[in-house]
């Protein structure tokens, strides 16, 4: 949990604690799976529970809590509230139609990002990854684009603090050769990971753009590790993925 701030409310750390609990896993929580998985003492939980049940974002069935459709609408805030989002939606379709490949648009959240848009094709197996899914930033072409984006300070305190885990035999986990990588992705405007988070898939990504220039969200096309090189990706999908970057950008100014 951040640390606290003279204008905490404590009362709504713990509300979304514990929606976030009742979302951690499919099905049915009894109340104290919900308190450990939140943090909370019993008593705290059973009161958070029984504000959400009178808010619709909760159901309960005996001793069982479930989250309601009602949940849905939080993270559909987040998403509505993206000046490019419904752009980039038809743009990332357009993206996946030209490439016949997995198309995606991420944000970052401190070390992870978070998926906003995922548009597989059928021949990529990872049917697991949905909007809001995460996965560690370090080890997928759209994290290295949004950490190379970062600022100095914010990209120095994320080398000095992450622990670069391996998750498969090719996840680069030296920080300096990690660091080097954002600098060249800083410089060149593109990231390429080849079977750093699964040996099957290699992805390659770029930045999205504000009016501003400020990067907001990467975009990537994905595909079989080893059907092509870090060359041959560049050749064949860096000028689509940079001109959809573009017109998510431009579309989105326009509408702002």
């Amino acid at each position: 949990m951040a640390k606290e701030s003279d204008g905490f409310v404590r009362a709504i750390a713990r509300g979304f604690a514990t929606v976030e609990a009742l979302g951690k896993a499919p099905g049915r929580h009894t109340l104290s799976e919900v308190a450990a998985s939140a943090g909370l003492s019993r008593a705290t939980a059973r009161r958070m529970l029984a504000t959400l049940v009178v808010m619709k974002y909760c159901e309960v069935d005996g001793r069982y809590f479930s989250l309601r459709p009602r949940a849905l609408g939080l993270g559909l805030s987040y998403l509505n509230a993206l000046p490019y989002w419904g752009y980039a939606q038809r743009a990332l379709e357009d993206l996946r139609n030209e490439t016949g490949e997995s198309c995606a648009l991420a944000v970052l959240d401190e070390t992870e990002i978070v998926y906003a848009l995922r548009l597989p094709a059928r021949r990529i197996l990872s049917a697991n990854l949905a909007v809001g899914s995460r996965l560690p930033a370090h080890v997928v072409s759209l994290g290295r684009v949004l950490l190379a984006a970062l600022p100095d300070d914010k990209r120095a305190d994320y080398l000095a603090t992450t622990d670069f885990q391996p998750i498969t035999a090719r996840t680069v986990t030296d920080r300096a050769k990690f660091e080097r990588e954002l600098e060249r992705v800083d410089r060149e405007g593109y990231g390429w990971v080849d079977g750093e988070l699964d040996p099957a898939i290699c992805g390659i990504a770029v930045p999205v753009r504000d009016h501003n220039g400020r990067v907001v969200a990467a975009i990537s096309v994905n595909t079989i590790s080893g059907t092509l090189s870090e060359a041959e990706a560049k050749e064949k999908y860096l000028v689509p993925l940079r001109r959809t970057a573009q017109d998510i950008r431009t579309q989105a100014s326009q509408a702002g």
